[in-house]
């Protein structure tokens, strides 16, 4: 059996939760969305920048309620949620024109939840060659664009 291992990840799983608490939670209580790199909030819900993105672009839709799961979340946060997962494909189409586009939910830490406790929905671009050699054997991510611009892009897109 080949394994294919990602170290990576060892510095986003332990930054992801700071003193132990909920790492979007944690964004919510900042006074800095530049900082909290969170480029949009509504009413139930927020759009952040992964710290860690694995293509430029790279955000997650993320309730202000902590819960643990999709089933869990009251009907208004689910709905608007994936509102916003539609605008945030528009956004990020216009910004960047990818071929591709990843939108997905990893529920619980065996089906891949870095935060496991608070549920958040990914959408992130996609190119031909983005996973190509440089992460899987050269444990290396080329990235395009600084999270900062990143960060101001998205949030004039998302005022627009």
């Amino acid at each position: 059996m080949d394994h294919i291992w990602s170290p990576w990840r060892y510095q986003y799983v332990t930054k992801a939760a700071p003193s132990g608490g909920c790492v979007f939670c944690a964004k919510l209580a900042a006074e800095d969305d530049t900082e909290a790199l969170i480029v949009h909030r509504a009413a139930h819900n927020f759009v952040v920048l992964n710290l860690f993105p694995y293509t430029d672009g790279h955000v997650m839709v993320v309730p202000y309620e902590h819960v643990d799961s999709l089933a869990g979340a009251k009907a208004e946060v689910a709905m608007e949620m994936m509102e916003l997962v539609r605008r945030t494909e528009s956004v990020i189409r216009s910004l960047y024109n990818p071929p591709g586009i990843n939108i997905g939910m990893n529920l619980g830490a065996c089906a891949g939840a870095g935060v496991a406790g608070h549920i958040h929905m990914h959408v992130l671009p996609r190119w031909p060659g983005d996973a190509n050699f440089m992460s899987v054997i050269g444990e290396t991510r080329v990235h395009i664009e600084d999270l900062s611009i990143t960060w101001e892009k998205m949030r004039k897109a998302f005022a627009g």
